[in-house]
């Protein structure tokens, strides 16, 4: 499936918690029903299905004709990733759009990730020395910045050729497994305070202040 390029009103219809959880257990664990996702996420049928119907009317989901009936209907995702990139926003309408779907989408991969955190991999050594993170940050322009970026996008689509998601049930040797690409320009620390800088402790004698300077 080729990835979902949503316009602004697709980006806001997904823009919403419940809509992205169920998007993903959908891409994850194949088609279900307004009820099976329900029972998953707490929630009653009707505002499951409430909220699969605005996914389906802006391109997310479609119904699984094959797996219906006439009690219930079933739902499968349109495709297996969501492309949103900043290129593609030219007005302030389309910028807050991608800012508010970028904030939800880090607050909940930033649940995910304290749950993996917690977990490592679980009891498995195998699976736990395969858990890890890592962040580094390098002085570059704008420019170099972009270049990093295509480098690093360039091989998650690699992986993604050579292991295409697939909705469903595993093998017994498999786990799915999530490589996160984060990068952005990092909050400037202000400078030292270099006030005094070379001299040593300050000491009052006599009622006046007098400065040490270090041997």
């Amino acid at each position: 499936m080729d990835p979902v390029t949503p316009d602004v009103t697709q980006l806001r219809a997904l823009t919403h918690p419940v809509r992205m959880r169920i998007l993903g257990l959908l891409r994850t664990l194949g088609p279900a029903t307004a009820s099976q996702v329900a029972r998953r996420l707490g929630l009653n049928s009707g505002a499951t299905s409430y909220h699969l119907r605005q996914l389906a009317e802006h391109g997310f989901v479609e119904e699984a004709s094959d797996l219906g009936n006439n009690r219930e209907r079933w739902w499968r995702a349109s495709a297996m990733t969501t492309s949103v990139r900043d290129d593609d926003v030219t007005t302030d309408e389309g910028r807050d759009a991608t800012d508010a779907f970028h904030q939800l989408a880090v607050t909940q991969l930033a649940s995910r990730m304290q749950g993996a955190a917690v977990r490592r991999g679980g009891e498995s050594e195998e699976w736990r020395a395969v858990t890890s993170i890592s962040d580094l940050q390098v002085p570059v322009t704008a420019e170099q910045a972009a270049q990093i970026l295509t480098r690093f996008e360039d091989l998650m689509w690699e992986v993604l050729a050579e292991h295409p998601p697939t909705p469903g049930e595993l093998a017994d040797d498999q786990r799915r497994y999530a490589v996160v690409l984060s990068s952005f320009p990092a909050d400037d620390e202000a400078p030292w305070d270099t006030t005094n800088a070379g001299l040593g402790p300050t000491r009052r004698v006599g009622g006046a202040t007098k400065e040490s300077r270090d041997p």
